[in-house]
């Protein structure tokens, strides 16, 4: 029987749920319905962002359940638009309106932007202040590669509290993550069951149906996702799965009651093929991927 944790602690002593519902691409309708059918079925956390489009949703969800918002850890991100000091303070107004809530749990910059890398840092000043401020609980960022860490790390007063990035049996950013691991920050994991993947060509189209994966989750009678997610979970991580299905959303956080053995880890460690599902983070631009983010 496993009994870890069911929380992880950041490296400021904030407890965040190491389960979280992910909302990317979910639209807004769905979005509602998704995040009740997670609270209902225990999750604490639920991870957005400005650039989903959803954020009124998941606050209107929040505030309908009767967990009740303090309850839930909530995580939104600042998009590359809104990047700079007074654009990323007034950035968190947005979000914060749109979420329903005075102050937002954990605040992230969604993207590194290479090409303006001072614009990256500006927000991340601004962030800075906010924590300060106590506006946000904790801060960090997504999607940023060990340079842009590096850079980060030798300009800011902070260390963030997290680094979400894509992580799954098939893309692992071993570098990222040791780095990340150097200086006490979470690594999270977007899509952690692989699902970036499953429309790859190739001999295996889907982590869901790896040999490997599948032998795993019979001899534990789970299923493939479920074996993902722990693995993620014993090795430290955070996770955010995404699902709108009422039951997905269920199996997905059913992956408390057993345990990997070390060969197995080993076994899906041995999974990572280097090959990014997402974008090159050295493609986020301004011109291809900037996009203003409506008011509150």
């Amino acid at each position: 029987m496993a009994h870890e944790a069911t929380s992880i602690t950041l490296n400021n002593g904030v407890e965040m749920p190491s389960i979280g519902l992910g909302v990317f691409q979910t639209p807004p309708e769905e979005t509602r319905s998704a995040v009740a059918a997670a609270l209902d079925t225990g999750y604490r956390h639920i991870d957005t962002a400005a650039a989903y489009g959803n954020e009124r949703e998941v606050g209107e969800a929040v505030h309908a359940s009767e967990v009740g918002r303090s309850a839930v850890f909530l995580e939104t991100k600042i998009w590359i638009s809104d990047y700079g000091y007074d654009q990323t303070l007034h950035a968190f107004d947005k979000s914060a309106g749109k979420l329903g809530v005075d102050r937002i749990d954990l605040l992230v910059l969604h993207q590194a932007l290479p090409s303006h890398f001072d614009k990256t840092l500006q927000a991340y000043r601004a962030l800075e202040t906010l924590l300060n401020d106590g506006k946000v609980r904790a801060i960090g960022v997504s999607n940023f590669m060990v340079e842009h860490l590096t850079t980060l790390l030798d300009n800011a007063e902070v260390v963030p509290a997290v680094n979400q990035i894509e992580l799954h049996p098939y893309f692992q950013q071993p570098e990222v993550q040791a780095l990340n691991a150097e200086h006490g920050i979470i690594t999270q994991a977007w899509s952690p069951i692989g699902g970036i993947t499953f429309y790859r060509e190739g001999e295996h189209t889907s982590t869901l149906e790896d040999p490997t994966i599948v032998v795993i989750a019979e001899a534990h009678s789970k299923s493939p996702a479920q074996v993902m997610l722990r693995w993620h979970l014993q090795q430290g991580r955070s996770i955010i799965p995404k699902s709108t299905k009422a039951h997905r959303i269920a199996e997905n956080f059913d992956v408390f009651d057993f345990e990997l053995t070390a060969d197995e880890l080993a076994a899906i460690d041995g999974l990572d093929t280097g090959k990014r599902g997402g974008p090159e983070p050295h493609a986020i631009t301004l011109e291809s991927f900037g996009r203003a983010i409506p008011e509150a």
